[in-house]
């Protein structure tokens, strides 16, 4: 079984394209400029499911026309429309030094100064110039931090931790 923490969102499954069971994937990581992978997972119905190519072919930067194996039909392929994509972790060829913000979802989040988990990591906000995190605390509030490098003092991609020099008053706003 796959676990929400073996993995990392990398993007969503738009519509089918044509009629032999194609997909448009659309993603936000350059894994597929680093790592050949024979697969992506899916999130099917509340379950990681993995998804081999038989072939994929980019579009743009950012889009890919995707076929998976068994997938050979156009209301086949409609069923998987809006499913969200995600890279297994041990595939990923990243180290600490090097490591994707996309690869950072699901890491724990420290704060630095006062050696506490703020909460985890659930999505990176790049629609603007200053990136931010989007952090769950254990408490079920949504915060922002930004994903400023000059705040963030260590990652450790064995622990999925990232420890950060939180700016202080951050956390009471």
């Amino acid at each position: 079984m796959i676990r929400e923490e073996d993995v990392y969102r990398i993007g969503k499954i738009g519509k089918p394209h044509g009629v032999k069971g194609e997909v448009t994937m659309m993603f936000s990581d350059d894994v597929f400029d680093r790592v050949d992978a024979e697969y992506v997972v899916l999130m099917l119905d509340g379950i990681l499911v993995p998804f081999f190519f038989e072939e994929y072919r980019f579009r743009t930067d950012e889009t890919a026309i995707v076929k998976f194996c068994d997938i050979d039909t156009q209301d086949q392929a409609r069923e998987l429309t809006n499913c969200e994509v995600y890279f297994p972790r041990h595939l990923s060829d990243s180290g600490d030094d090097d490591i994707s913000l996309s690869e950072l979802n699901g890491f724990k989040l420290i704060d630095h100064i006062y050696n506490k988990v703020v909460g985890t990591i659930c999505g990176i906000d790049d629609s603007t110039q200053n990136i931010l995190f989007e952090v769950k605390t254990e408490g079920g509030d949504e915060l922002l931090i930004p994903a400023s490098p000059e705040l963030i003092r260590s990652i450790d991609t064995e622990e999925h931790t990232i420890n950060m020099e939180l700016p202080e008053g951050l956390l009471d706003i």
